[in-house]
């Protein structure tokens, strides 16, 4: 019996690659940056000669089962990238398949917000919990609903695209060809244009988010950090948007639970009090108090990749080796 599979995490600046055993231990990792790759074709030429390589050294390829690749835009149903609106790659990629026919083995790719969410059930803060909702917040903004401990996918493989859901009318222009969608305003090009929008509307006012060459989301919080008004009203204004759209998903769904994650949820309290408070203003009063909403604890890049290991031990076995 195989009992090694190789979980895949591939995020806009860097894909890394681990081998996992059946128990969740990890047992080698490695790297490489995405951005290097252009073109998808030498992407998977190198992300399968580096699976075989890590492989190699830690016990072999042919203990390897399969493997499960966390990818934004990922489509579970089709093993597909699917127009994604912040990759290098446009248009439609069936990586699982390509990889597939570079490894000879089974390929199980997923969107990267249902991938995180399933890390989060098997080994994080959704442990023991059968129902509910990841919101992950960095280049963009995904969500994933956990429905009696399995993700809701959908008709199509598109389940918890949340952050493609309109909340302003004819808002901020969205990198998906939307206007007004949540991810405009709450990842991370969105708080930096907030942050812009703030400066405007108080241009008399100093501000600490002046000093930096490159503003980015935790710039912005370590200004909080040192009480910079400016930006302390940044991340209410996030907050404030963000705990109106998790007061409807709470609404639709009744979770146990909605856990932030990704490198925005590092502001902490600066984002999460007023996520909290505007939650609490607008959620339907019958759940008030009920549904928690938590900052995930746990080491992103080891969740991302262990979760992309428990969707490849999903997926029935194919070998070319046999």
């Amino acid at each position: 019996m195989k009992d090694r599979v190789v979980g895949v995490d591939i995020s806009l600046n860097q894909t890394t690659i681990a081998v996992v055993d059946v128990r969740g231990n990890i047992i080698a990792k490695t790297s490489f940056c995405t951005e290097d790759y252009p073109n998808v074709s030498n992407f998977i030429t190198t992300l399968a000669e580096r699976i075989v390589q890590l492989s190699e050294d830690n016990g072999g390829f042919l203990q390897i089962r399969s493997v499960g690749i966390s990818a934004p835009s990922g489509n579970f149903k089709t093993g597909c990238i699917e127009n994604s609106p912040n990759m290098p790659w446009k248009g439609v990629i069936p990586m699982a398949a390509m990889l597939r026919d570079r490894l000879g083995i089974a390929v199980a790719l997923g969107n990267d917000s249902h991938v995180m969410a399933l890390g989060e059930y098997v080994y994080g803060s959704a442990h023991g919990m059968r129902d509910f909702v990841l919101v992950t917040l960095g280049h963009g903004l995904g969500s994933a609903f956990f429905n009696r401990g399995k993700v809701i996918l959908g008709a199509h493989g598109f389940g918890g695209e949340f952050g493609h859901s309109c909340i302003i009318d004819n808002g901020r222009q969205c990198n998906c060809g939307l206007k007004g969608c949540l991810e405009a305003y709450c990842a991370e090009k969105g708080i930096i244009q907030t942050a812009r929008e703030v400066m405007e509307e108080f241009k008399e006012e100093t501000t600490l988010m002046t000093v930096y060459d490159k503003l980015t989301p935790k710039c912005i919080a370590e200004c909080c950090n040192k009480g910079d008004r400016l930006a302390i009203e940044t991340f209410r204004r996030t907050g404030h948007i963000l705990g109106i759209a998790m007061a409807s998903i709470a609404a639709s769904f009744d979770p146990q639970a909605i856990i932030l994650t990704g490198g925005v949820s590092k502001a902490g309290k600066w984002l999460l009090d007023p996520v909290k408070e505007s939650f609490d203003e607008h959620v339907f009063r019958n759940i008030k108090g009920k549904v928690k909403i938590i900052a995930s604890s746990l080491d992103s890049r080891e969740r991302d990749v262990l979760g992309a290991s428990a969707l490849a031990w999903e997926v029935e076995e194919y070998s070319l080796f046999k």
